[in-house]
């Protein structure tokens, strides 16, 4: 089930698992889309890759909540996004020691600023094919980290993955990248396929 939201201006959807019930808390994940699923028709976003594929998991036990960009990058609403995040950490579905953040592409970059930003707030993240300021990592140094890259991603260079990984484990933090050999940006397909990473997720509380 999907519910199209507003806060402030910023549209969001909300996806409940098929056994969700009103009142109990649930494991949620702040999925942040990249730039192909820009705009202001929030029910294409309903379409979006992760949907489409996680829907096919069995018994994908998660609320995901997905803000859509109507800016031109999630860094043009980064101070608003950082509000989301508490206002959706709070929701009565939240289950608060399990909130985690996935993104794609210019999703990915904004997951990484995002945790840079309030790392407080997430049980674990999963940047795909982004990047971020590693001079800054020792803030996800307490933050369990999953990224991901095509091998062959001439969109984003997969050192930019490989430099945010280096620098926070270098800080004595907990991070793993997975290269996808003979895939190009698109990797995020793979990683929504694979249950392996949602299984991850869920080894991880606050």
């Amino acid at each position: 089930m999907f519910e199209v939201k507003f806060f402030n201006n910023m549209q969001y959807i909300v996806k409940y698992p098929e056994a969700y019930h009103k009142g109990e808390k649930y494991p949620v994940i702040l999925m942040l889309h990249g730039a192909g699923s820009r705009g202001t028709n929030c029910y294409s976003l309903c379409k979006n890759d992760y949907f489409t594929i996680t829907q096919m998991h069995e018994d994908f036990e998660f609320v995901t909540v997905a803000p859509m960009c109507h800016e031109d990058s999630w860094f043009d609403l980064m101070q608003t996004l950082k509000a989301f995040v508490d206002e959706i950490s709070g929701a009565d579905f939240c289950d608060m020691k399990r909130f985690y953040a996935v993104g794609q592409s210019m999703g990915g970059y904004a997951v990484w600023q995002l945790a840079m930003s309030m790392p407080a707030y997430f049980a674990a993240i999963v940047p795909i094919c982004g990047g971020g300021m590693y001079w800054n990592a020792a803030r996800l140094k307490n933050v369990p980290i999953w990224a991901f890259h095509g091998a062959l991603d001439n969109v984003v260079h997969p050192r930019e993955s490989i430099n945010m990984v280096e620098a926070v484990n270098a800080c004595g933090g907990n991070a793993k990248l997975t290269i996808v050999e003979d895939v190009a940006h698109m990797v995020w397909c793979d990683v929504y396929e694979n249950r392996e990473v949602f299984n991850w997720l869920l080894g991880h509380r606050k």
